[in-house]
């Protein structure tokens, strides 16, 4: 990462045949989000930022490449991933010290959205260099206005635990969340994440299923979690890369003694988490705040 600029070829880009000069970019971490599948979904802004930077770092140089190359852009990719952060993150840095640009590139979609610029960003930022985000392509907000779901509120989870319990648990954590959920999923994984899914938050809850978003096979899967958890059940080999969503529950209004009703009831036939669980999910209300209350019922009553 020395060179003066990483490819030491001209700084431009390619579009409908024609090349254009990439304009010198200031000093700064530049955050450069890239297609998440179809190769158009790139801003014009992106392409010179990548054709213009000092260094150009990355998860996947093959990956990467694809993309340079599709677009003429002659800039040599460095990996940057969490498996050498320890060794490049440092050299990073120290590019931005000397007074040169670092763009900074996931696989696809946004940087630092469950990728591991995150901590690049945050050393840039805690060091005092500027860091520049470049907007564009982004898989839960395509699919969140894709999904036909409420999206005046979202809350976005990532990557559930691969454990059931962890997986459940942290469902019933999030159960009263008064906004669209959006996960991301592996295929292998989706049917036993829906099964879990439509057991903590209610099998009634609406939800969608994105695979394949902005590719040949693209497929928008609506309705609710059971009918989801069921069909993906019955589906041998699930291919490609999922983004999937909840919908708000339902609003509801319950009497502080119908709670504590309830809580009781289900206390005498399961263990306290499963029940704060189960009342979460029928009452709409935060799981830690019913477990503590449960709690505090057991101490009083003995």
């Amino acid at each position: 990462m020395n060179e003066e600029h990483s490819s030491g070829g001209a700084r431009s880009f390619r579009l409908h045949n024609n090349q254009i000069p990439a304009r010198p970019l200031e000093p700064a971490l530049y955050l450069v989000a890239t297609p998440i599948g179809n190769l158009g979904d790139i801003t014009l802004r992106a392409l010179e930022t990548l054709a213009g930077a000092d260094v150009l770092a990355c998860e996947d140089t093959r990956v990467t490449r694809v993309l340079l190359d599709r677009y003429g852009i002659q800039n040599k990719p460095y990996a940057y991933h969490e498996h050498n952060a320890d060794e490049a993150g440092p050299r990073l840095l120290q590019a931005l010290e000397a007074g040169r640009s670092v763009a900074l590139v996931s696989d696809a979609g946004t940087p630092l959205v469950s990728d591991p610029g995150y901590r690049l960003a945050v050393q840039a930022i805690e060091a005092g260099y500027k860091v520049v985000p470049i907007p564009g392509a982004s898989a839960p907000l395509a699919a969140l206005v894709g999904s036909g779901l409420p999206n005046d509120a979202f809350f976005f989870a990532g990557f559930l635990p691969a454990k059931d319990k962890g997986r459940r648990d942290r469902l019933a954590e999030l159960a009263g969340v008064p906004a669209t959920l959006i996960f991301f999923e592996s295929p292998h994984r989706i049917a036993a994440t829906l099964a879990a899914a439509a057991d903590v938050l209610g099998g009634e809850r609406a939800g969608a299923v994105c695979r394949e978003l902005t590719k040949t096979f693209e497929e928008f899967r609506r309705g609710t979690l059971s009918e989801l958890a069921s069909f993906y059940d019955a589906v041998d080999n699930v291919k490609g890369e999922i983004v999937w969503l909840v919908g708000p529950p339902a609003e509801s209004v319950v009497a502080e003694a119908d709670v504590d009703a309830i809580l009781a009831d289900l206390s005498g036939t399961m263990p306290t988490a499963k029940a704060a669980t189960e009342a979460a999910r029928l009452t709409g209300l935060p799981r830690k705040e019913l477990y503590q209350r449960l709690l505090g019922m057991k101490e009083r009553h003995g």
